[in-house]
């Protein structure tokens, strides 16, 4: 970088290119930019050999949007025991300093070894790798940005959502819906994220892409630390990178708006034959429309008919809404309303997808999660439960509509680690310690708690169908259908109930049958047309 006199204007900036090897570099700069280049090097390019399994296996020709996403986000770096030396105590960042201190220790082998050899090919180092980081920024937040253009990562609440209260939601949770609620604020950060991405396609507005990614996922860093979000390192990653592009325009800028001097930018680009500048100019063409024009259509399609955080499946449409718990009748014995009662279900709300939420006074293991799970399967999309405590489970249904029966299973997936985050409902503690809880439990665990595998019989499969028909044909995809392919008939180890219902009048509703403890229940749910202050969205994700 040189500066000259450019022009009459002292505060005019030029940016030029030059093909010669005449900037020539100084011994600590030398072995600063092959620190530089090891550590971008090891953190830009995937080596995590699942990452080339997943390219090799994507159907081209019949994509899922996740086949692309899964492309652009993946984390790197070199992981040498980093968790094992630094354990928590660096916030997920060990991953960084390990790669930084094998960058140093090559950095001073490389030195050793080409001590007595030219340096004239730093400058073609330097050019490849800017431009690996430039493409490698790009593409990753390009991935991020259309999950907010088409909001789907952080989605409006659900009416289970709506009828919790705010005193149960973690603040990472309050953050996300604050969010969710104003999806047109969710879209211009898309906007920015995506036009940060598409600057960073070009050398010549590398800096005002740079300089858009720094401020905008700087702000989301910020977020993570402040709500505890759990997303701070991979914001920091695109920060970092961010940096590392508009480093080399720092002293000029410095110069022209400081200190009002002119100055020019002179970047070094190599010559390439006829040959080489056409696969360049390909390659650039391709990874655009890539990740910029089918990137964007299969990302529409899945907000239409399959957005990622919340079920793609139509749920029994005359069940959705909200309910009271006006009769719960156990094992043949009657439970009075009472809001202390850790048995006795208080609400319940159909969700307008396959969800069946229910509220009672008991703590449940709290979901810490991002919400988005397995991309395919809908039982494990736990945006509704995740961050929410107050006592509410939410269970996955497949419906007979013939036979009107549900067969549920729990979202929340109990891990072999029991040391999972508890959330009270009030008081101090799981419940009130009523006889009738202890009864009921010990019941439950003299049968195990837990249905066998073949829990739903053929005749009820045939009633219920093939999932991967669940959603609209123009959602489906090579991925999906063989990871719901892969799945069918497998089931985790969760909780279930299988549950007939009857519609009654006026939109009541009669359940009957047996409990996660394979109590007998009896439960009548009153319909209650709720109103919320909150205006609907415009943009709400799904087709239900």
């Amino acid at each position: 970088m040189t500066t000259s006199n450019l022009s009459t204007n002292p505060i005019q900036t030029d940016f030029s290119t030059r093909t010669d090897e005449s900037v020539r570099w100084t011994p600590v700069q030398l072995f600063a930019f092959r620190v530089a280049f090891i550590f971008f090097i090891a953190i830009s390019i995937p080596n995590n050999p699942e990452w080339y399994r997943h390219v090799w296996e994507i159907d081209w020709f019949n994509l899922h949007y996740r086949d692309l996403y899964d492309i652009a986000r993946f984390g790197s770096g070199i992981n040498l025991f980093g968790n094992t030396l630094f354990g928590s105590s660096l916030l997920g960042y060990a991953n960084w300093i390990i790669s930084f201190l094998f960058s140093l220790t090559a950095a001073m082998l490389w030195t050793f070894a080409v001590r007595r050899k030219a340096i004239s090919h730093y400058n073609s180092l330097n050019y490849w790798i800017h431009a690996i980081v430039r493409y490698r920024a790009a593409i990753g937040i390009i991935g991020f940005g259309f999950t907010k253009l088409l909001p789907v990562q952080m989605p409006y609440p659900s009416q289970g959502l709506l009828n919790t209260d705010f005193g149960d939601f973690t603040a990472q949770k309050i953050y996300w819906l604050s969010i969710g609620i104003v999806p047109w604020y969710q879209v211009f950060a898309g906007v920015v994220e995506i036009g940060a991405g598409a600057l960073l396609f070009f050398r010549k507005t590398t800096f005002l892409g740079a300089a858009l990614l720094f401020a905008a996922l700087g702000d989301i860093v910020y977020v993570n630390f402040a709500y505890d979000g759990g997303v701070h390192v991979y914001s920091s990653y695109f920060v970092l990178l961010a940096i590392f592009l508009m480093f080399p325009y720092i002293s000029a800028l410095y110069r022209v708006f400081i200190k009002g001097e002119k100055a020019r930018l002179s970047f070094f680009v190599p010559k390439f034959p006829i040959w080489g500048n056409n696969i360049r100019i390909a390659v650039k063409a391709a990874t655009i429309f890539i990740f910029l024009v089918v990137l964007f259509y299969l990302q529409w399609t899945n907000f239409l008919y399959d957005p990622y955080k919340q079920p793609s499946s139509k749920g029994v449409n005359k069940l959705r809404g909200y309910y009271e718990v006006t009769s719960f009748v156990i094992n043949g014995t009657e439970l009075p309303y009472n809001p202390d009662d850790s048995v006795r279900w208080q609400e319940v709300t159909f969700e307008k997808w396959t969800s069946m939420i229910f509220k009672v006074n008991k703590a449940v293991p709290l979901d810490l999660s991002n919400g988005g799970g397995d991309p395919q399967r809908d039982i494990n999309r736990t945006f509704e439960i995740t961050g929410t405590a107050g006592g509410r489970r939410v269970f996955h249904y497949y419906a007979d509509t013939v036979e009107h029966v549900l067969y549920l299973q729990d979202k929340y997936k109990a891990q072999p680690d029991r040391r999972n985050a508890v959330a009270g409902v009030g008081g101090d503690g799981p419940g009130n310690g009523s006889t009738a809880e202890k009864r009921i439990e010990s019941a439950g665990n003299k049968v195990g708690g837990i249905y066998s595998d073949d829990w739903i019989s053929a005749a009820a499969w045939k009633n219920i169908g093939d999932e991967v028909n669940f959603i609209n044909p123009k959602a489906n995809s090579t991925r999906r259908v063989r990871e719901l392919s892969a799945n069918k008939g497998k089931f985790d180890k969760r909780n279930r109930m299988v549950l007939k219902y009857t519609l009654l009048e006026n939109g009541d509703v009669r359940l009957e049958g047996k409990d996660e403890n394979q109590n007998d229940v009896l439960i009548l749910l009153r319909k209650v047309n709720r109103t919320y202050v909150l205006s609907t969205s415009e943009l709400e994700a799904g087709n239900y």
